[in-house]
């Protein structure tokens, strides 16, 4: 097998096992509820300070309808808090609850664990080759979205 099909091979697994991994790793009896997406949405909003419904839209390429319907869900499982702004009644923005900020905990323990899986063997040369590589593949496919 040559080096063109053997990456394409390992890409095409590559992607396909980190989807079911991350799945499986956040399937747990306490986030049974919310799927990888919706975990993503929980990313996107982060801990910290309330964002409005635009930027989180922009965070994760999806319209504001698409994440309304996708909040509303998490607000009812109460993985998330909506409320009005202060300043402007018109914006809506979401936040975290102590439960969403557990599933993301929960999220980020999951790819540090896998970051550190990767890299814990490589020496810093080997580590700074693999980013690079990691950059051009990102850029990539940042073409196509």
């Amino acid at each position: 097998m040559d080096s063109y099909q053997t990456m394409n091979d390992i890409w095409v697994h590559l992607f396909h096992d980190i989807l079911d991994a991350e799945e499986k790793a956040l399937t747990t009896s306490e986030f049974k509820d919310i799927s990888v997406n919706d975990m993503h949405i929980l990313e996107a909003i982060g801990i910290g300070k309330p964002k409005n419904m635009s930027s989180v839209s922009k965070i994760l390429d999806v319209t504001v309808g698409t994440l309304t319907i996708a909040i509303n869900n998490l607000v009812k499982k109460g993985y998330v808090h909506r409320v009005r702004s202060e300043e402007d009644r018109r914006v809506v923005l979401i936040f975290l609850a102590e439960k969403g900020k557990k599933a993301f905990l929960h999220h980020q323990s999951f790819h540090e664990s896998m970051v550190q899986a990767i890299v814990q063997d490589l020496p810093e040369e080997e580590i700074q080759v693999l980013s690079r590589a990691l950059i051009k593949v990102d850029a990539f496919f940042r073409k196509y979205l």
